[in-house]
């Protein structure tokens, strides 16, 4: 019951928001809140404005499109900042149709579907709310009814600008019903709803031989002539085309470059003057945002014919590359298995992020900087510190292909290939190998990669496969680390006795027969070594190591095993690297002692409990890295 208490309260909240009155008392309203009367552009730009904004290294990221965009934060930035928001300024921008131009899978719809979802949200709030002249089949600005010779004047007291005339309908409408008198024109608050054809339409071609403009623009309604007497009288005519129907909101034009070019002049005054042409009436005002999307091919092709110049002219392309960060790649797979019926499957830790490795190396670019190679470039990316990079490096890594991202694999791809390997193992967990099996198996079958990208692609799912490969030894080891707890407490507590000997150039007393010792070079630089800390490199870090101890020291907290990442991920691997035996051993025995078996368990509860592998992956995982280190 608690669903049908929802729709109850759907309703009654409906019933609440409805408001209906006279054009003089929507007048009052408008002196009150005159952001009514703001044009679908401005709504547009202010439904996105609302939901919130972030600063991010000196990018703009919109909360609006937070969860269902991913990765792309600087084209969401350019499509705001350089379309939306000086068009609601009622600067030239508003203009133009809106075209999101990139290759499939991209997100294109997804935004568009977003703008479309969101516009019906806000128009019920008291900040994107909309009033139409009530009876109006295109939802019409009651603010049309003024005079054109009185807008000045409505400015000056109003402060609102006024544009666009009353169409045919509305002006017989009010001499035969109001007797001209707009102040009695009844007005209503609707609410935006791609369902119901309200201030929302969406615009598909069919085959240009049958297409009728009338999809567009409305239609003669035959059985009324004779009533009326004339085509040319506006109650004969149907204003249910998706142009009047998306009046005061917008309209999603897809794949508007198939449609035959006479189709698209239509367009031209609707962009340029806010107003367009149906049947044998004056043109007819509109106030929409127009959105189409196609992709780069098809473009191209636009763009070499002549004829749709006038049309190009009046287009604003805003490029929709692919993703090219690693983690939010994850996340778009993520997003796409909670929407499926896939949800219940166990898909093992780093299996998406393999998928996404591969994913992200056919997208990039090779640099033109010889140090930096697609790994490298890949990191830096995803923001992984890289050293001897930083985010200036980054900047100009971008700049060298400014369309990178236009190309590579899409994410639908990936995600049939894991549902393939979910049907065909029939279990309920899949691993990290499966995938890329999967994603290697379906090269062969991909009707439309070349040859030469097949062996690239296939590299890349090497690549993939050598980063899964260290990220698997590394998850196995900070397990068996936990195991060697009170080693790595030892071992770290040498290492710090040895480094303050080092840094306060004092020596160190040997435990047992109490002799002056010097630091112990040799340990120290054992475990630096495994992150990577050079020769040179070794006084700045061990310095550093003490001022944390110091400034932890200060606050009277304890310098433990946690305190600092990258120490701490020397001394798993030094720790690592000296038990590696045991490990070979305790994962690839065929008949385990008591004490194997023990310590096998305990990793595995260890993966299960705080890594989120279950009993089936982690087995998997710990076979898997006991191969890799008998090799």
């Amino acid at each position: 019951m608690d669903i049908l208490n929802k729709v109850k309260h759907h309703r009654e909240e409906e019933q609440r928001l409805k408001w209906e009155g006279t054009f003089a008392e929507y007048l009052e309203i408008v002196k009150q809140r005159p952001e009514v009367a703001q044009t679908a552009h401005s709504r547009v730009y202010n439904m996105i404005k609302s939901s919130g904004l972030q600063e991010k290294d000196g990018r703009k990221m919109y909360d609006f499109f937070g969860e269902e965009i991913f990765g792309l934060e600087e084209t969401i930035e350019n499509l705001v900042e350089e379309y939306f928001h000086p068009a609601a300024k009622r600067l030239d921008v508003r203009k133009r149709i809106l075209l999101l131009m990139g290759p499939v899978s991209g997100g294109k719809s997804t935004i568009v579907t977003m703008l479309k979802r969101g516009l019906e949200e806000y128009s019920r709030t008291d900040e994107g709310a909309v009033y139409a002249i009530k009876g109006c089949p295109m939802h019409e600005d009651p603010l049309h009814l003024i005079p054109q010779h009185l807008r000045e004047d409505f400015y000056d007291e109003y402060g609102i600008r006024i544009e666009g005339s009353l169409s045919p309908l509305n002006a017989m409408r009010l001499e035969t019903e109001y007797d001209g008198r707009i102040e009695d024109v009844m007005v209503e608050r609707i609410f935006l709803s791609e369902d119901k054809r309200t201030g929302i339409g969406t615009f598909s071609p069919s085959d240009p031989k049958s297409q009728d403009i009338a999809d567009l623009t409305g239609s003669i309604d035959f059985s009324t002539i004779a009533e009326y007497g004339s085509e040319s009288d506006p109650r004969a005519y149907r204003f249910d085309g998706e142009l009047n129907k998306a009046n005061r909101g917008m309209m999603e034009f897809q794949e508007m470059l198939k449609c035959d070019e006479k189709f698209l002049w239509h367009l031209l005054s609707l962009t340029q003057e806010g107003n367009f042409k149906a049947g044998r009436f004056a043109l007819i005002s509109a106030d929409e945002l127009i959105v189409a999307h196609t992709n780069e091919a098809e473009y191209r092709s636009f763009i070499a014919n002549q004829k749709n110049e006038a049309l190009q002219s009046r287009i604003i392309v805003m490029p929709i590359p692919y993703n090219l960060k690693v983690s939010e790649e994850e996340r778009i797979y993520q997003k796409m298995i909670n929407e499926s019926d896939m949800a219940h499957v166990h898909i093992a830790p780093h299996a998406l992020r393999v998928a996404a490795i591969f994913s992200v190396l056919t997208r990039l670019e090779e640099s033109k900087k010889q140090s930096v190679d697609l790994v490298k470039k890949m990191r830096l990316y995803d923001g992984d510190s890289v050293e001897g990079y930083n985010q200036v490096d980054v900047e100009e890594l971008r700049k060298e292909y400014p369309d990178e991202g236009m190309r590579g694999i899409d994410p639908r791809y990936v995600i049939n290939r894991i549902s393939s390997t979910i049907i065909r193992k029939d279990v309920s967990s899949i691993n990290a190998l499966d995938v890329l099996r999967s994603l290697k198996e379906g090269l062969e079958q991909h009707p439309s990669i070349s040859e030469e990208d097949k062996e690239h692609y296939l590299n890349y799912i090497a690549v993939a496969r050598r980063e899964y490969d260290d990220i698997a030894k590394k998850e196995v080891q900070k397990a068996f680390v936990y195991s060697y707890e009170e080693s790595a407490k030892t071992l770290l507590d040498n290492y710090l006795d040895n480094v303050e000997a080092y840094c306060n150039k004092t020596k160190l007393h040997d435990p047992l027969t109490g002799e002056e010792m010097n630091p112990d070079e040799k340990l120290m630089r054992s475990i630096e070594e495994q992150i990577g800390i050079s020769e040179n490199a070794k006084k700045a870090f061990r310095e550093e190591i003490l001022i944390r101890i110091s400034a932890y020291a200060r606050k009277g907290k304890r310098f433990d095993y946690s305190s600092h990442e990258r120490l701490r991920e020397a001394i798993q691997q030094k720790l690592f690297a000296d038990l590696k035996d045991v490990v070979k051993i305790t994962t690839t025995s065929q008949t385990p002692d008591e004490s194997q078996l023990k310590k096998i368990n305990e990793v595995i509860a260890r993966l299960i409990d705080d890594y989120g592998y279950n009993s089936v992956s982690a087995n998997e995982l710990l076979r898997y890295v006991g191969s890799l280190l008998n090799r």
